[in-house]
């Protein structure tokens, strides 16, 4: 038994690697995965790196370009454009990876009951399809305004915008696996719904999930700058890449350095993920992997 079990581990960390080379020799996922290996190490080390802190007012060095003293320049209160891109940042990250993880909850939950149960299909996916019929920015602004515009808020918002994305995804699937052979045996050998759907069914999509998660990450940050821009994010005092943009508005032509290395930013790691997105897709895919 030990044997057997030490083969099995062996064969999984052997499959591991395989699928990391492979995944790393397309230069566009290797740069994406670089790219966000990157935002991720300067949000993390923030306090370390920026040289200032994000929200130190010098009126002194009001509108000064990019120099050794400043590399990103300053914004019209004398801030630190660099620091405060790198602040932003983490804020970023952390919104994408929340929402990621509180829509995955609500949308793979809502997934797996509607494509197990026939009974509750109908009702959950009109309401899917209810939900997906607004554009996701105009529904996420409504649900903000009448929350109130807060970080929770945002992230809660968010989640419900892009829950029914893998809701249908999951349920998809799950309409499709609960008919496999498998799955009708664990059934009739008496084994408990709540395990056949969490070790039979859920486990088979996995591979969607992540990869759809990805995808949802890039949209969650580039919805929040977009909350942001328009005065629905998080409180003004803070820095993020959409008020960053936004307080730049009225400067370009005259400091465009205030606008343009937040959009990069926004630009780069949405980007990075999605190529990321990508490249897991077309790995874990057996249709596309064929091709590869």
């Amino acid at each position: 038994m030990a044997d057997i079990a030490t083969t099995t581990k062996r064969t999984a960390a052997s499959q591991r690697s395989r699928f990391l080379r492979r995944l790393f020799k397309r230069k566009t996922v290797a740069a994406g995965i670089i790219v966000l290996t990157i935002f991720v190490l300067l949000a993390a080390l923030a306090p370390l790196i920026a040289p200032y802190s994000p929200s130190k007012l010098s009126i002194v060095n009001r509108l000064k370009p990019p120099s050794e003293l400043f590399w990103f320049g300053t914004d019209e209160f004398g801030r630190d454009v660099f620091s405060r891109t790198i602040y932003a940042g983490r804020l970023s990250l952390l919104v994408g990876a929340a929402v990621v993880m509180l829509s995955a909850l609500i949308g793979v939950t809502l997934g797996l009951l509607a494509g197990f149960f026939k009974k509750l299909d109908t009702p959950i996916a009109r309401l899917i399809d209810a939900m997906m019929s607004f554009p996701d920015i105009l529904l996420a602004i409504a649900l903000v305004a009448a929350l109130g515009p807060s970080l929770s808020t945002v992230i809660v918002a968010l989640s419900i915008v892009y829950a029914p994305r893998l809701a249908r995804i999951v349920r998809a699937s799950t309409l499709v696996i609960r008919e496999l052979p498998y799955v009708e045996a664990a059934q009739a050998l008496g084994i408990s719904t709540f395990h056949i759907m969490t070790r039979h069914v859920l486990r088979n999509l996995l591979s969607p999930i992540l990869v759809q998660g990805t995808f949802l990450f890039a949209s969650a940050m580039l919805a929040e700058a977009g909350l942001s821009f328009l005065g629905l994010g998080v409180s003004p005092e803070i820095p993020t890449w959409g008020t960053m943009i936004a307080g730049g508005r009225q400067y370009i032509g005259q400091a465009d350095w205030m606008t343009y290395f937040p959009g990069f930013a926004i630009i780069l790691s949405v980007l990075s993920l999605q190529m990321v997105g990508d490249g897991l897709r077309d790995m874990l895919d057996p249709r596309l992997r064929k091709d590869l």
